[in-house]
């Protein structure tokens, strides 16, 4: 009985993939209450099922546009490429973003030590200034003797006596990529000219092809938009300038983009989600899905997060949309409350992948609240969710309150445990750093601290699995917390503006501040 089962879903399941038709266009909605069949599913796939969900009627209008019709749109590998890696390559290292770099030490860290800086100057525009913004995390490759070999023949015109097999790769405001080693901490190559200011985190092709991602996030010069170079040669595989078929007309890419099997996965703020088929380093578009909220496109600040064939992400109008990455359609929509910048974290609970995001206070008017939400994310439901108060800070600029961070989960003997800093507001700048119970949603503790943050934090663990945790302020301070108890072991002032996510590589720290400086730092 169990097989004659199993052939009946898998029956209906390739009746449903056909009958969407590859290359096919939609205009319309094409929702049902689905319900989500569990584990018959995985014993003949591992990709979860082409549905969608009542909720997807929350979207005025979904359009897919498909380009390389003679690229079949099934994802054909759906294992994590980042998993065999020691180098870290994207936005919180995995398709997850659930951080799976963390670093070590032994007994309890308990100050924090600057070991080098770099200088990236201002670069491109004096309004801007250099260093890194938000999200501007570092990426950092430990090249093969092979690769090092390759770059210093096709790229020795922009390498530097420095150059070696440890190095640091960050965008930045300065409106360039820099190469610095990570040991010295002086550059290793020639900086790649981006001519307009970058938000965001770049990506490496997990491949080790050599191309990285990266994405404007000012536009100060034209053109605007998107591109792709190659680390071995310094040479443009190509550039996407502003949509002209988006629904919203922003050409910003402040989005990591995420490679999972043969494709790489690009959500603009321009309310857009590329589909780019990567075949060696050649790069091309072969499917968009756009869609509506109200009467603009939604834009995509975060980035998208990965289980399976099933995206996630939270846009700037506050929805949460579930995609199927195989035929670009979405599976379910969940509305947390306003803006939400904040990347999502998927974590696999019991089998079932959990989401976990958090929103901002910026449509609730001046003051309101940050909701940061569980949400079961096969169909969308509610797990928990939990609000942090808040507010805005008006003036020549506005300043949202609320979640900025990605969370950090828990583990070793803070295992059960999800964190993220958030912005208050309430008392000056100021912020907290909140713990929560990932099962229940209550709060376990909130540290102050002594000025707002929109850095994500990071973990260490000692020898006896104990978790402690690095975070940052947009002060330029930095904090060493324990993770179980919430004991702020230390804290100094570094930076200028601590924005910027960090990585860690053992005890190292490597972060990018706002003004001009790129820190590492050592935690002892």
């Amino acid at each position: 009985m169990r097989k004659i089962s199993s052939l009946i879903v898998f029956s209906s399941i390739f009746t449903s993939i056909i009958s969407c038709g590859y290359g096919s266009n939609k205009t319309e909605l094409d929702a049902s209450d689905s319900v989500y069949i569990d584990s018959i599913i995985e014993e003949v796939t591992p990709h979860h099922p082409d549905t969608a969900y009542e909720s997807v009627k929350k979207l005025k209008a979904i359009k897919v546009d498909t380009f390389l019709y003679d690229i079949p749109r099934m994802l054909e590998d759906l294992n994590n490429q980042y998993d065999s890696t020691e180098n870290i390559l994207t936005f919180r290292g995995a398709p997850s973003r659930e951080t799976p770099f963390a670093g070590k030490i032994i007994g309890t860290p308990s100050i924090v030590k600057v070991d080098w800086e770099f200088n990236t100057g201002s670069g491109v525009t004096d309004r801007w200034g250099g260093g890194s913004g938000w999200t501007g995390q570092p990426l950092y490759v430990n090249w093969t003797d092979e690769q090092v070999t390759r770059i210093k023949t096709e790229a020795k015109d922009y390498i530097t006596s420095d150059f070696s097999n440890k190095e640091i790769i960050i965008s930045s405001l300065a409106g360039q990529v820099f190469f610095i080693n990570f040991e010295t901490g002086k550059a290793s190559r020639k900086p790649y000219l981006v001519h307009n200011p970058i938000k965001g985190t770049a990506s490496i092709h997990p491949s080790m092809n050599g191309n990285i991602f990266v994405g404007q996030g000012i536009p100060d010069s034209k053109p605007f938009g998107a591109l792709v170079f190659n680390l071995y040669n310094h040479k443009e595989v190509s550039f996407f300038k502003e949509d002209r078929k988006a629904w919203r007309a922003w050409g910003a890419y402040d989005s990591s983009p995420i490679a999972i099997g043969q494709f790489v996965f690009r959500p603009g703020e321009n309310g857009t989600i590329y589909k780019l088929y990567c075949n060696g380093d050649n790069v091309e578009l072969h499917s968009t899905l756009r869609y509506r909220n109200g009467v603009g496109g939604g834009g995509i600040e975060s980035s998208m997060a990965v289980h399976l064939n099933y995206g996630y992400i939270a846009d700037n109008e506050g929805f949460v949309i579930c995609i199927n990455l195989n035929n670009m359609q979405p599976v379910w929509v969940y509305r947390n409350h306003d803006d939400t910048d904040a990347t999502i974290v998927v974590v696999e609970e019991n089998g079932i992948p959990m989401i976990y995001t958090g929103c901002e206070i910026d449509s609730q008017g001046s003051e309101g609240f940050s909701w940061f939400t569980k949400l079961n994310g096969l169909n969308g439901k509610e797990v928990w969710s939990t609000k942090i108060d808040g507010r805005c800070i008006s003036g020549e600029k506005k300043i949202e309150g609320g979640m900025f961070s990605t969370p950090l989960v828990g583990h070793g003997d803070c295992e059960g445990m999800i964190f993220s800093n958030f912005c208050l507001h309430k008392s000056g700048r100021n912020g907290e750093f909140v713990a929560f119970d990932c099962k229940t949603g209550n709060t376990i503790y909130r540290q102050p601290l002594k000025q707002y943050s929109w850095t994500s934090p990071i973990a260490i663990y000692n020898e006896k699995n104990e978790m402690f945790i690095f975070t940052g302020d947009t002060w330029g301070n930095v904090y060493l917390f324990h993770g179980k108890t919430g004991e702020m072991l230390y804290t100094t002032h570094i930076g200028s503006n601590f924005e910027s996510s960090p990585i860690i590589i053992g005890n190292k720290v490597v972060c990018g501040s706002r003004g001009t400086k790129i820190y590492k730092m050592s935690i002892e």
